[in-house]
């Protein structure tokens, strides 16, 4: 039985509005300002923020309740918000003179992200000049910091991924957000140009896997923060993809119910194939959920108990997401192939929810293509390939 979700009871009252906001979201190619001051009236953005800034510190599978809860309602809204709490576990790995930066000034304050190595980068004293067009930034307009990647040289001279966290004057926002799929997250490309990123705002993303980080410790008595960031990071893509599935299922039992044929008068809500699609998407959807629920709860009890995972481990938890999220796109499409053409008008819900489906399982971290491969090799006792993040 699970135990009660204060948050997911909250953001359950918020949801109707969200909803209503959607096609708007759409229109604007972002997340309205309304949805984030609603969830943020909830204290969603706290989710992962440390508790010593007023964070709540929940445990992931609560969280990607709500995630899952909120896709239904407006996936682009979900796949920024989640996002922006995420990034907040990234930042509670960082050193303490950062987060007193950021939480310190303004509790409320969010950070967006643009990871992928992209920047370049000067070494200078104390830290290091920063270049770049850093796209994908989801929920970048309504952040006050970006957490951006690049590569930078270690004491042996080895090149080393690793994030830098800039404010929000350091970066100029490019409204390039053209997209078939999540437009209402607001996924722009973040200008940067001769931004001084200090020393004690950056990490290698290795040492915020394996627990080296400036920040590891800072919280003894948390359950979240001895983790590696990465599987929290990506939680809310499969979480987004389960919740827009969900809602699939509600959709298409909505308009099947009472569609007839235009041509013969037929009640297709009583037909064989469409009650087969149901049936099967049905029980798809339901394994995706046992599947990621399994999986957030293991990332759980690993956190609980202060232990980092093997790498094995870290292998399933990243391919059983972009495996259950293959499972979300494949029952969705099966009811999207018979909910009849008026399904692919813009202002029907159906087409948008096939749309961000699709988006779930473009994501690097989701490409079940490459997990795949990931997974074989660690199965055969092979070493990472490299070229795989």
């Amino acid at each position: 039985m699970k135990k009660l979700n204060p948050l997911l009871e909250n953001l359950n009252i918020i949801l109707p509005q969200i909803a209503s906001n959607a096609v708007r979201a759409e229109k604007e190619r972002m997340v309205p300002e309304e949805n984030i001051s609603l969830l943020k009236s909830i204290g969603m953005h706290r989710a992962f923020q440390p508790k010593a800034y007023g964070g709540m510190e929940i445990s992931l599978p609560e969280f990607a309740d709500c995630v899952a809860m909120l896709a239904g309602a407006c996936g682009g809204t979900a796949w920024a918000f989640s996002l922006l709490c995420t990034h907040s576990h990234q930042l509670a790995m960082f050193s303490k003179q950062l987060q007193d930066e950021i939480w310190g000034e303004n509790p409320d304050a969010t950070a967006s992200s643009s990871i992928a190595p992209f920047g370049r980068i000067e070494e200078t004293e104390g830290g290091v000049i920063l270049n770049g067009e850093m796209g994908w930034s989801s929920g970048c307009d309504h952040a006050e910091w970006a957490i951006v990647g690049f590569r930078r040289k270690n004491a042996e001279g080895e090149l080393i991924y690793s994030f830098g966290v800039i404010p929000r004057r350091d970066y100029e926002i490019r409204d390039d957000w053209f997209s078939v799929g999540m437009r209402s997250s607001g996924s722009k490309t973040l200008v940067i140009k001769d931004a001084f990123v200090p020393n004690h705002r950056i990490e290698a993303a290795k040492d915020m896997m394996e627990g080296r980080s400036k920040g590891y410790g800072l919280y003894p008595d948390s359950k979240i923060f001895y983790t590696p960031y990465r599987p929290y990071f990506a939680s809310g893509f499969a979480a987004i993809s389960l919740g827009v599935a969900e809602r699939m299922l509600a959709a298409f039992q909505e308009k099947t119910k009472n569609r007839v044929r235009a041509y013969t008068g037929a009640n297709v809500g009583t037909a064989t194939p469409a009650l087969m699609r149901l049936a099967e998407s049905t029980h798809q959807v339901a394994a995706a959920r046992a599947f990621l629920e399994k999986t957030w709860q293991e990332h759980a009890e690993y956190g609980e108990r202060h232990q980092y995972p093997s790498r094995e481990t870290l292998a399933f938890w990243r391919t059983n997401q972009a495996y259950a999220v293959k499972m979300c796109i494949q029952a969705v499409d099966r009811l999207f192939g018979a909910a009849g053409a008026t399904s692919w008008f813009e202002d029907n819900e159906m087409q948008r929810l096939f749309r961000d489906s699709h988006m779930t399982g473009a994501h690097a971290y989701t490409d079940y293509d490459v997990c795949a491969q990931i997974l074989g090799r660690e199965l055969m006792g092979l070493e990472p390939d490299p070229t795989m993040v």
